[in-house]
């Protein structure tokens, strides 16, 4: 039943992202010293197909849909010495941003969850 409501859809999608954008990160993080390693990064939710009201109503449509878009992409940045593209400065601020996406997401979902229940009278 909740599944349906659009708030919910928003926040679970806003938690996935942050999720990748997380992995991401920690992918880059552990592999700062590896030769040639290009550094990945997500694009932000409001650039992501999926994130706005527009529904995919059949396979191929708005772009391949959100799932698609979920795939990181090159950061690219200038390269060291031995070709590694990753800024532990920057993974770091990129977890950080992800953490607070998360904690907005869960904010919202709790605060829709009260009103839900506060309407059922519980």
């Amino acid at each position: 039943m909740f599944e349906s409501l659009q708030i919910f859809q928003h926040s679970a999608a806003l938690m996935r992202h942050a999720a990748a954008r997380q992995a991401t990160a920690a992918r880059n993080i552990a592999h700062a010293d590896t030769p040639g390693y290009r550094a990945l990064s997500m694009p932000a939710f409001s650039d992501m197909p999926g994130s706005t009201a527009l529904r995919a109503t059949r396979p191929g449509h708005l772009a391949g849909g959100a799932a698609s878009s979920l795939r990181p992409r090159d950061a690219g940045g200038e390269a060291a010495p031995n070709g590694n593209t990753v800024s532990l400065e920057a993974e770091m601020f990129a977890s950080v941003q992800a953490t607070r996406e998360h904690n907005q997401a869960l904010a919202v979902w709790r605060h829709a969850t009260g009103v839900l229940r506060a309407a059922l009278g519980r």
